[in-house]
């Protein structure tokens, strides 16, 4: 049985996003994020081969789209259709945006 905590182990690291799987398959991965002001390199578009639905558990964030940008806060979350292409335009400099990222 898995159990842990989804706040334990967060790095606080100017330099480099902490991504960690916590439950991984062939059908599915759910992977937590953490970011410390990271965000896409410019010109950089995500285009992925499965869906994602993402929540913010702590923090902040601006997703992009090709044609807009979606400004989210702790507790909201959106399901990202494959090939949509986005990026990640902003996250918080001063604490942790924490996200729970589930690619199905």
């Amino acid at each position: 049985m898995l159990f842990d905590n989804i706040y334990d182990d967060i790095l606080i690291d100017k330099k480099n996003e902490q991504f960690i799987d916590l439950i991984k398959n062939e059908n599915v991965r759910i992977e937590k994020i953490v970011s410390n002001g990271q965000c896409s390199p410019k010109d950089f578009w995500y285009s992925q081969d499965e869906n994602e639905f993402v929540i913010i558990l702590k923090g902040e964030a601006i997703l992009e789209f090709e044609n807009e940008k979606v400004p989210m806060l702790e507790g909201d979350y959106i399901n990202i259709p494959s090939k949509r292409k986005h990026r990640v335009e902003y996250t918080l400099k001063d604490e942790p945006t924490i996200w729970l990222a589930v690619f199905y």
